[in-house]
């Protein structure tokens, strides 16, 4: 074992002591706050609770309750009012004293309308913004005061999320004046204070006299600081099984950690940062265990990361600027659990820390799972916390097998035994500030998506989110889940590391887990590699469904309940129709301008009608009849050549009848897949 140890003087602590709490809360505090590293650290003051408002399903009231994993997340506001002859739909309304310190909304396509903001009791607005757009007002604020989503457009999809603080003293309103229609999301985090706390309410006069500090403390959110102190790096191998250990004495902070592995000739980096632990302790208790590239951001593989809290370097350095406070002493061990020697440089930087009742350690723990098949639908664990802490931040590492969207599942965060979670977003995007996936890669100071394999998910996917001003106290609890929902059937490695401050005897439900670190990491080749026993197979519920009829439901069927091996991709589109002449149309696109012969495979069932098709607006001479006494799969049947039509051919599934000993719904219908065959 190798020990470094460090010793650090008090020589002027007191000028770098953490100030007295500001005798009231403004535009001016908060962006100062943004910014310094330190705050996270002790235990806010004034105190606050982190709320959310959101557009999440109504119909989500609680674990016992059917609704529970209801999707329809959009279009869910508090209540209508008319305000100066005008309808505004309620996004908020929150009592002062408090701050709203996150806003994340998006649309399809059409922006059209108007987003106020009230606060106090004022009859006008603070804010207009004439779009479901945050960055269509004057304002002209700069990055990361409000960010584009990726792929973001003015007209199209997308949105972008609000960082600015907006400080109120008695209550705070949002609300969305309709013009059109479409889908409408939201997301709104803020604080709520105690009563009696003095709030400078926000206001365009304050806002133009902050308008230095804004652009300032925008300008240090986006660059990384320059440190360097001299301090020299510990420079080790460390053996199978070996570690290397810093030995640093309090009361001092952390203020910078950077480490670089290098893995031996033919041993993939990749693995390294995982099989590489970083352990921490802090008088006495030790608060960390986490796999080095998962503690850093990084996740699976070295992935470029430019965030507020973390830097990863193409290079391989890894840096972490968590501030980190300790009364008496820590140790910071770097553990190569592989069974190859590795180089390591750790450099750590510190600066002295008056240690007082609103100190808290640092923690950061981390969960793996493999094999999480889905469906069902269910929440899945990120951790449990216990004692008085803040919870500051996640990574979410995870591998797709399927090419599809798996993020529909919305985060749930109960705070102090809660049983209808606080915090209830839209979607797995939404949590990490983009929207409507698939996205690619987002670099920003509080959220980013660093890996994204495939453009349909597949293989790795990367995510991570830290809170400063958003940060979520408690005083004896939370527990943090995320919904498994995904468009079709597929089976994934979870990874979550997360982030929080604790006062001493803090603890979390989350252990090491030495085995998982040294699972094999897959690779996207792996999961493309996956045997599909139906070469040539695309399937119906990848498609794109481009018509339907009204109150006709399609959606994605698990079927491996009924066969392994019977169904491409071990799922069906499942169609619903209440009526004959319900159909669906379904489009395929064509390869070339050739014309090509249309293979199908379906589903038969007691309760499934008989279909009848449509290519490129030409009927199919012989119709399909989906009855069986059991679940079967019908293998392939031909529905004749044809010429694509702009690049593709429109393929309408129609009920149009039934079978005199089918049963229940009796307009059902099962679609596999679609083959294209050259004739």
């Amino acid at each position: 074992m190798n020990t470094f140890s460090i010793r650090i003087l008090a020589v002027g602590m007191g000028l770098l002591a953490f100030p007295h709490a500001r005798a009231e809360v403004s535009l001016d505090s908060l962006l100062t706050e943004m910014a310094d590293y330190s705050a996270v650290a002790r235990w806010p003051e004034p105190s606050y609770q982190c709320l959310q408002a959101s557009s999440h399903d109504r119909r989500t009231v609680a674990p016992d309750q059917p609704g529970w994993f209801a999707n329809d997340d959009h279009t869910n506001f508090i209540r209508t009012e008319t305000i100066a002859g005008r309808t505004e739909k309620v996004m908020l309304d929150a009592e002062g004293p408090g701050c709203l310190t996150r806003f994340w909304l998006t649309t399809v396509q059409n922006k059209r309308g108007t987003i106020r903001i009230y606060v106090d009791e004022q009859a006008e607005p603070v804010l207009s913004f004439p779009a479901y757009d945050l960055m269509a007002g004057e304002l002209k604020l700069p990055e990361p005061m409000v960010m584009p989503h990726p792929g973001y457009t003015a007209e199209g999809n997308g949105g972008n999320t609000w960082m600015l603080p907006i400080p109120f003293a008695k209550r705070c309103k949002v609300t969305w004046e309709e013009q059109g229609s479409g889908p409408r999301y939201y997301i709104i985090n803020y604080r709520k204070y105690a009563p009696g706390t003095k709030v400078a309410s926000f206001s365009r006069e304050a806002l133009e006299k902050a308008g230095a500090a804004v652009q300032k403390q925008a300008s240090r959110l986006q660059t990384a600081p320059a440190r360097g102190d001299g301090k020299p790096a510990l420079k080790s191998s460390i053996k199978p099984q070996g570690k290397t250990t810093l030995d640093l004495a309090g009361p001092a902070a952390i203020k910078e950690l950077e480490l670089r592995l290098t893995p031996p000739a033919g041993v993939a980096l990749d693995q390294v940062l995982r099989s590489v632990i970083v352990r921490m302790q802090f008088d006495g208790q030790e608060t960390v265990w986490c796999p080095a590239g998962d503690f850093f951001g990084s996740g699976a593989g070295l992935n470029r990361l430019d965030s507020w809290y973390r830097t990863v370097k193409e290079d391989g350095t890894l840096v972490c600027r968590w501030t980190m406070p300790f009364q008496k002493s820590a140790l910071v061990i770097v553990e190569n659990l592989g069974e190859q020697e590795i180089g390591s440089e750790l450099r750590c930087e510190t600066e002295p820390w008056h240690w007082d009742g609103r100190s808290m350690h640092f923690h950061a723990a981390w969960h793996y799972e493999a094999g999480l098949i889905t469906p069902p639908q269910r929440d899945w664990d990120f951790v449990k916390l216990k004692g008085k802490g803040v919870y500051v931040g996640d990574v979410l590492s995870l591998y797709n097998e399927v090419a599809t969207w798996y993020g529909e599942g919305d985060e749930k965060i109960r705070v102090d035994g809660e049983v209808v979670p606080s915090h209830l977003g839209t979607g797995t995007e939404d949590y990490y500030n983009y929207s409507f996936a698939p996205r690619g890669i987002m670099q920003t100071p509080f959220a980013n998506q660093t890996r994204v394999d495939e453009k349909m998910t597949q293989g790795h996917n990367i995510l991570t989110r830290t809170r400063n001003l958003d940060a979520i106290p408690y005083t004896s609890s939370l527990d943090f889940d995320i919904e498994l929902i995904s468009w079709a059937p597929t089976q994934m490695i979870y990874a979550a590391t997360t982030y929080w401050y604790a006062f001493p005897g803090g603890s979390s439900n989350r252990k090491p887990q030495p085995e998982a670190a040294l699972a094999k990491i897959p690779t996207l080749a792996d999961a493309q590699r996956l045997p599909n026993p139906f070469p040539g197979a695309i399937d119906a519920e990848e498609l794109k469904v481009t018509a339907a009829t009204a109150g006709l439901v399609h959606e994605v069927q698990d079927m491996r309940p009924f066969g392994p091996g019977k169904w491409s991709r071990r799922s069906q589109l499942l169609v619903r129709g209440g009526k004959e002449g319900d159909a669906v149309t379904l489009r395929v696109p064509a390869p070339d301008a050739k014309p090509r012969k249309l293979l199908m495979a379906a589903t038969k069932a007691n309760d499934y009608g008989v279909l009848s098709f449509t290519v490129n607006g030409q009927k199919v001479e012989k119709s399909f009849d989906g009855y069986a006494p059991t679940v079967e799969a019908s293998g392939e049947f031909e529905l004749g050549t044809f010429a694509p039509v702009d690049g593709a051919f429109e393929v309408k599934v129609e009920l149009s009848g039934t079978n005199p000993a089918a049963v229940g719904p009796r307009f059902y219908a099962g679609v596999d897949y679609v083959k294209l065959v050259e004739p």
